[in-house]
């Protein structure tokens, strides 16, 4: 029963009568999990805090009504695509034109009719699980199926921002693929997909904390963020991935002496501030992982910019 729970849609329902409260409740108990609120700074905070699928939001309330609630949730980018009914007694097309004009999606009128409540609910429900959905497959890699380098950039500047306030540090990584044009040459396109799918697989098994983050950049090469992690920590994760690759003895034949596929990685561990750009490190990490392939590739060429300010190889 719990993980049945889990799977519920989330609805926040926003009424400053409790009886309201009480009722679409109780209509809706069986189909979503319920969030109340009493007010619209109530709903607003929940609705931050709880990050509902779906809100029903009363129009006629003390102190801050309905339009002024969906005007305060449209500006805040962390509730502004949250859809949202509005529940009105009100039978005017002017009131109803000015909140599907603020971003309502649709119009509830009271009384309550439960068939009515219901197909709306599980309309919009559905419709935001599609949005959801397409939402993450557009940040989704098709062929290796971990993230793309757009979501990448995403979560770059979210870090960034994080490790900036919090004055932590933050390893930024690049991944290349070892001699990968000649393994596509000689094998085929089909065997190489199979070495990005094997490589990008190994990659995220490897990263084991939960903000730990691996994406695909490009052709064969990756891309990997290590958050609030000493540079020490951060070169040792590299190092199990780089390790972990060649441990898949997927042959080469392509070289003169045939050698399983490897990959070179180059990293930074960086202290961000709001004053740095990112590009500046990703830099920096393009530069290790040029002298990784100068030095031999199948190894890892690392930049401490926080304590010793050097370069280190293993």
């Amino acid at each position: 029963m719990a993980n049945a729970v889990m799977d519920l849609q989330r609805v926040l329902i926003i009424d400053d009568e409790k009886p309201n409260l009480m009722i679409l409740s109780e209509i809706l108990r069986d189909e979503v999990d319920i969030i109340m609120a009493k007010d619209g700074t109530q709903g607003i905070d929940k609705a931050i805090r709880f990050q509902p699928d779906l809100i029903l939001l009363d129009v006629m309330m003390p102190g801050m009504d309905g339009f002024q609630v969906i005007e305060q949730l449209r500006r805040d980018a962390r509730t502004s695509a949250i859809p949202v009914i509005f529940i009105s007694a009100l039978a005017d097309a002017g009131h109803e034109e000015q909140g599907l004009n603020l971003g309502a999606c649709d119009y509830i009128h009271k009384p309550f009719h439960t068939a009515i409540i219901l197909a709306r609910v599980r309309l919009h429900l559905q419709l935001a699980k599609q949005r959801s959905l397409l939402e993450q497959l557009a940040h989704i890699d098709p062929l290796t199926a971990i993230a793309n380098r757009r979501r990448y950039e995403e979560v770059l500047l979210t870090e960034w921002s994080a490790a900036s306030r919090s004055q932590a540090c933050l390893s930024l990584v690049m991944v290349d693929i070892d001699n990968f044009k000649l393994y596509n040459d000689h094998y085929g396109h089909a065997a190489g997909d199979k070495v990005l799918q094997s490589v990008a697989r190994v990659l995220s098994s490897q990263l084991k904390r939960p903000r730990d983050f691996v994406a695909r950049y490009g052709g064969e090469e990756f891309v990997v963020l290590l958050p609030d992690n000493s540079c020490q920590g951060s070169l040792d994760i590299m190092q199990a991935c780089r390790a972990a690759v060649e441990a898949l003895r997927i042959e080469n034949r392509a070289l003169k002496e045939a050698s399983p596929v490897t990959i070179s990685v180059g990293g930074v561990c960086c202290q961000p501030t709001p004053e740095r750009s990112p590009d500046t490190f990703l830099k920096i990490a393009d530069d290790m992982l040029y002298q990784a392939k100068r030095q031999g590739k199948n190894r890892v060429v690392w930049y401490d910019a926080v304590d010793t300010q050097g370069v280190i190889s293993v």
